[in-house]
């Protein structure tokens, strides 16, 4: 079993539904010391209701040794979870085809900023995959390109920009999205793309983010079989661990793409996958719904019990947690909560936008 400061819920970012923490919710965070959250469209009604509900996320879990992590995918374009009130993000393709690292690390900043005063500390963006492949159901506009040397450049300056507003970014799709034809939403992807390929294109915009400063990395669910034949990346420890951490050796924290996927939930048991994810080499499983992250927890602590799962491999995954989280800034603590409100849409993100990206050069 894990040390008793650790907590099997440590391994798990969790949603749940509703725009406060209901009393089941509530229940779920007393009995496993959940820690990590993440928050959708569905728990979204206004920025006044957001930064209530991410600050009572906090007040009621102060008693922990480190600050809860709240997290949204907030892209912009077509994946952004909170809209009304926030400044309309455009998608990265439309950012990229200005040409411009300097623009978009200003625009990371103010989507940092706006995120952070609404009490989120990570955001899973940007998006290193290479849109190679037209006809990619999924990935298309969210990519900055169909080059390496065009979503690299990109890549780098929204890590910074993020990171310089007190955001921790998460890279993703690892080992790479864009050559795809399959929506891992909803089934599993298989792709071939060679392993030099993988390393002279797909993973060149991973190696910058990273050298960047990020400390997040997501994995993806599909399947490359001439390099695992058994399993997705996601579930891979030859992704996870032989490329991932020893060939571009980052130390950071993998991620899982959500476990609730079709491209998982077809494939594999809602009990095996978060034991098959955490053995190939993620830290952390993110589940969108608390029903699902409930069932992983319980089939997390059955494989400790079985012997199934090493608890200092899975204590190792905490520390590296842990080690993003004693540094995260809350907002509660540093903005008053008039200005949180007043960041949040605020005119001169707007003006920006218009300035540099609506109407550049006008």
């Amino acid at each position: 079993m894990l040390r008793s400061d650790y907590s099997v819920s440590e391994l798990v970012i969790m949603g749940f539904s509703g725009h406060s923490l209901s009393a089941e919710t509530i229940q779920t965070i007393q009995a496993e010391k959940s820690s990590q959250f993440i928050l959708f469209a569905h728990n979204y009604e206004s920025k006044e209701q957001l930064i209530a509900l991410t600050d009572e996320i906090q007040s009621f879990c102060s008693n922990q040794n480190f600050p809860v992590m709240i997290s949204a995918d907030q892209e912009g374009g077509r994946v952004m979870r909170f809209r009304k009130g926030f400044t309309p993000l455009p998608a990265a393709k439309v950012i990229a085809d200005l040409n411009s690292p300097s623009v978009l690390f200003d625009l990371a900043q103010i989507q940092a900023k706006e995120l952070f005063a609404a009490g989120i500390q990570l955001n899973f963006a940007p998006v290193c995959d290479i849109n190679t492949n037209p006809n990619n159901p999924v990935i298309g506009d969210r990519a900055y390109g169909s080059t390496e040397e065009v979503v690299t450049r990109m890549v780098s300056a929204s890590v910074r920009g993020h990171l310089t507003e007190h955001v921790e970014p998460c890279i993703k799709h690892f080992p790479g999205h864009g050559d795809t034809q399959v929506d891992s939403h909803f089934d599993l992807p298989v792709v071939t793309t060679p392993l030099e390929t993988l390393r002279k294109r797909e993973w060149i915009p991973f190696q910058r983010a990273l050298k960047s400063g990020c400390n997040f990395v997501m994995s993806a669910h599909i399947m490359l079989p001439h390099l695992d034949p058994d399993r997705p990346g996601t579930l891979s420890s030859t992704f996870m661990k032989k490329y991932l951490r020893e060939e571009l050796m980052f130390q950071g924290v993998v991620v899982s793409d959500d476990m609730e996927m079709h491209a998982i939930t077809k494939n594999y048991g809602a009990e095996e996958a978060p034991i098959l994810a955490l053995e190939a080499g993620c830290d952390l499983l993110c589940y969108r719904s608390e029903v699902h992250a409930k069932i992983a927890i319980e089939a997390i602590k059955k494989a400790l019990v079985d012997k199934r799962l090493n608890p200092l491999a899975l204590e190792t995954s905490i520390d590296r947690i842990r080690k993003v989280r004693k540094n995260l800034k809350l907002a509660k603590n540093e903005i008053s909560i008039q200005t949180r409100y007043q960041i949040i849409g605020h005119p001169d993100h707007l003006e920006f936008l218009e300035t540099n990206i609506t109407r550049p050069g006008r």
